[in-house]
This record gives structure tokens, C-alpha cells and sequence, in this order.
């Protein structure tokens, strides 16, 4: 059974910084494709950063470009989103999720999901 456990979330200010973990078990972490959605209330779960197995092929959200950066950790079975400059649009519950056949934005697309962490970011 594939678990994936996120942490890092929190209460910040505009313009802070946060660092979001996901350690996985149970699976053969570097095999898959890793990436970080969000949901805010009332809207869609949303595609945010994503990282190929290898690391090669890494795509973010528009909305994100520039201020996170996705990293994984092959070794530690784990994968990271930084996150800078974080704004109140940013504000959402984040999950981390795998997806064993291709890095992609669709949600459904991904096997394996976290329980979620929220980030709240207050102007």
C-alpha cells in the first residue's frame, strides 16, 4: 500500500516563504511521477508543480512560475515544494500525489494521494 504523507503547511504572512514535504512508503517511490495540486474552498483541485520520475521534466502552474520550485529526493523517497513569496491567492489545502504512467495536470490521472496540508496566507 502506497502512503504519502505531506507536512510543512502553515499560517504565513504575504511575501513569506514555506517549505512543503511529502514522504512516501510502500511503493517504489522513484518510478513515479510526483506532483503538488491545491484546492481552495468551494474550487477545483488544481495542478500546481509536477516532477517526472527522473527529475528531467518539470512543469508548474502559471500562477506559480518563478516563486515554488518542486524537488524530489529519490533516496529519501520524498518530494518538496518551495514555495517564496507566497500571496492570500495561494491560500488552499496542497496534497501531493503520484501518478505511475505520465506527469500530467489532470488530478485523475494520479494513483496515490496525501491526506492534504493547509497553507493559509494572510494579507
Amino acid at each position: 500500500q502506497v502512503q504519502l504523507v505531506e507536512s510543512g503547511g502553515g499560517l504565513v504572512q504575504a511575501g513569506d516563504s514555506l517549505r512543503l514535504s511529502c514522504a512516501t512508503s510502500g511503493g517504489t517511490f522513484s518510478t513515479y511521477h510526483m506532483a503538488w495540486f491545491r484546492q481552495a474552498p468551494g474550487k477545483e483541485r488544481v495542478f500546481v508543480a509536477g516532477s517526472s520520475w527522473g527529475g528531467r521534466s518539470i512543469n508548474y502552474a502559471d500562477s506559480v512560475k518563478g516563486r515554488f520550485t518542486i524537488s524530489r529526493d529519490n533516496a529519501k523517497n520524498s518530494v518538496y515544494l518551495q514555495m517564496n513569496s507566497l500571496k492570500p491567492e495561494d491560500t488552499a489545502v496542497y496534497y501531493c500525489a503520484a501518478a505511475k504512467i505520465r506527469l500530467t495536470t489532470t488530478p485523475g490521472q494520479y494513483d496515490y494521494w496525501g491526506q492534504g496540508t493547509q497553507v493559509t496566507v494572510s494579507s
